[in-house]
């Protein structure tokens, strides 16, 4: 199982460029994610197809899962950053990912942090203490960091549901810091159209109320 490629530009094209979508490769029973670590945990987790045992790997800590490949070579680089020098591709149940999406919780009650009353920043505080999953829209960006208007996905992990994507949801981890190297020297040259990445598409989840409580957006308006 290794991730299919295809020319950045080709898939771009049929993107949406504005609003909320998850972006991911994915089949009936799978979805990719990607997490970036120092090359110690990276070895760990592929030799051991899973983060459970190693002792750099903290369990008390959130862990963030991103679908967006762009998204994630924003946010590490490249692979060019302090303890984010190697990538990895995690194939997860589908299943696990639609229960991780059940779960989340908004970090921000509004995008742009504030709140309509007392009431309502009470209770979604609340709602984030106790959830398992937090829930992140972050700007999309492009090959060369610029940002976008379209929004990308990044899930937090933690307690009940971080020890499930450790010890059930994970299928298969692969390094692809060989990869993200050789595709970021095509940037290196400005040869964007040489540029393949992992093959994404708009990533719906099975039930539709899921989507309205993460704040999905719809493809046909774009």
């Amino acid at each position: 199982m290794q991730i299919p490629l295809i020319l950045y530009e080709e898939q771009r094209a049929r993107w949406p460029r504005t609003g909320k979508h998850i972006l991911a490769h994915s089949d009936d029973e799978h979805i990719v994610v990607y997490q970036a670590y120092r090359p110690s945990i990276a070895q760990y987790a592929v030799e051991h197809g899973t983060f459970r045992g190693c002792d750099e790997f903290s369990l008390t800590r959130m862990t963030w899962i991103k679908t967006s490949f762009m998204w994630m070579m924003y946010r590490c680089g490249w692979a060019s950053k302090p303890k984010q020098e190697a990538v990895l591709a995690i194939w997860l149940k589908r299943e696990g990912f639609e229960e991780i999406l059940r779960q989340a919780v908004q970090s921000s009650l509004r995008e742009d942090g504030e709140v309509e009353d007392g009431v309502a920043q009470r209770e979604w505080k609340k709602r984030v203490e106790k959830s398992d999953v937090r829930l992140q829209w972050d700007p999309d960006h492009g090959p060369n960091g610029g940002k976008l208007s379209r929004r990308a996905i990044q899930l937090g992990l933690r307690r009940n549901v971080l020890d499930r994507f450790l010890d059930e949801w994970i299928v298969r981890i692969e390094d692809i810091t060989a990869l993200v190297k050789e595709q970021h020297e095509c940037l290196a040259a400005g040869e964007l159209h040489r540029l393949c990445t992992p093959i994404e598409a708009v990533y719906s989840p099975k039930d539709d109320a899921v989507s309205t409580s993460i704040g999905l957006d719809s493809t046909s308006d774009q």
